[in-house]
């Protein structure tokens, strides 16, 4: 089972990179610093956002920081929903076992 985990969290590990690698090409392609990527990286934090945002990069093509930085906070913003939504969903379900469980 260890070794199962330690597998999950190293293929995890590897598409973040894989993610993070891909945003800083876009960026370079687009003629920004790739340590903006860095920024990018840090801020969206999941391999999903990392994605969105270097896909964004890739068909919008923006040419300046502030488009990208609303994007950016855009995308952090339907993740922290996406959370909330799940967190809820999870406490939902708890309760309705609880209600419904036979004592």
């Amino acid at each position: 089972m260890k070794g199962e985990k330690d597998g999950d969290m190293a293929d995890i590990n590897s598409d973040w990179s894989r993610a993070g690698q891909r945003l800083k090409r876009e960026l370079k392609n687009l003629g920004f610093p790739t340590e903006l990527g860095d920024v990018f990286i840090k801020e969206l934090g999941t391999t999903t956002a990392i994605t969105r945002m270097a896909n964004y990069l890739h068909t919008a093509k923006p040419d300046n920081l502030e488009d990208m930085a609303d994007e950016m906070l855009a995308i952090c913003s339907d993740r922290d929903t996406w959370i909330q939504l799940k967190k809820s969903q999870e406490a939902n379900a708890k309760i309705t076992e609880m209600l419904n469980r036979k004592d």
